[in-house]
């Protein structure tokens, strides 16, 4: 059994089917599959069942997959102690979380490991960072979710050993222009927003994800861009607009967008990583100095 047979049995554990698997590993699908096969004879079992639409692992497959994330984390983790060489610590972030959240985290990261080096990627797109921590390509991601399980939003999470966190509530508003029809309306149920302009980004986006779940499909759904496109569109009186509350607040303030009274539940800023990846060098660091930046709870009564 040989370290590269087991990152070429990871990525067709991951991606289901040889071909994608030999693309994302940069490798021949003959050569892929001859690596499984080699694997196969070495332990004497069959790891995957082969379909006509792809390979899902078997039972022993199932198992295989915690031991070689195992062997190959420790194996990364000698050649770098040998080699003395750490890289950073990778952090992926959605592009609205990059720009308010992570500041706060580098900071008291920098106090509790000032050698530590961090590298943020931030990204529009959600299922790419979920993708790239699923991938090892990232050591954790911050992202928006909702409920008791990752994907509780809506979305699908891929097949990786993922955990995660809740940090923070983001409350979210509805806000539309001054002179909307129901700005200072009385409380709204979501059916008295019917036949209105609701403008979103591309449907990934957790904000349209959140507006799916809250409007249903009696609202008319605009394609308008970023946050701050979202915002610009809403004062301009071309629809409403479900955004986060701090991405609006001085808008709201000034005068220029109202909220309008729905009740809008929060979304939950979430730190997601790989279970068997946590003893990384650093990561625990930054999951510390993540952590450590929620609110405290309130007193009770």
């Amino acid at each position: 059994m040989e370290l590269r047979q087991l990152r070429t049995f990871e990525a067709v554990a991951e991606h289901g089917t040889v071909t994608d698997a030999a693309n994302a590993l940069g490798l021949a699908p003959s050569s892929v599959s001859e690596q499984i096969r080699a694997l196969e004879r070495s332990l004497d079992v069959a790891l995957f069942d082969r379909g006509p639409t792809g390979m899902r692992p078997t039972a022993a497959g199932e198992r295989l997959r915690g031991w070689a994330g195992r062997l190959l984390l420790q194996a990364e983790q000698a050649r770098r102690d040998v080699g003395g060489t750490w890289p950073a610590v990778r952090l992926g972030a959605l592009e609205t979380i990059a720009a308010t959240h992570v500041p706060g985290v580098l900071a008291r990261l920098a106090e509790r490991r000032p050698g530590l080096r961090v590298e943020v990627r931030s990204d529009v797109a959600r299922d790419r960072l979920l993708a790239g921590v699923a991938a090892g390509d990232l050591d954790a991601a911050l992202l928006l979710d909702r409920g008791a399980g990752l994907g509780g939003l809506g979305f699908a999470p891929p097949s990786a050993p993922l955990d995660f966190v809740d940090l923070e509530p983001v409350p979210l508003a509805l806000v539309a222009a001054p002179g909307h029809p129901l700005a200072g309306a009385p409380p709204l149920a979501p059916e008295d927003l019917d036949g209105e302009r609701l403008l979103v980004n591309v449907p990934a986006c957790s904000f349209r994800l959140a507006g799916e779940r809250l409007l249903g499909p009696g609202v008319e759904r605009v394609r308008a861009g970023s946050v701050t496109v979202m915002a610009s569109w809403a004062e301009r009186g071309l629809g409403i607009a479900l955004l986060p509350e701090s991405a609006v607040r001085e808008r709201l303030d000034a005068g220029t967008l109202v909220r309008l009274a729905l009740d809008a539940p929060s979304l939950s800023l979430r730190l997601v990583w790989r279970g068997d990846r946590e003893s990384l060098p650093g990561l625990r660091d930054v999951l510390y100095a993540a952590h450590s930046g929620r609110p405290a709870a309130s007193p009770g009564p």
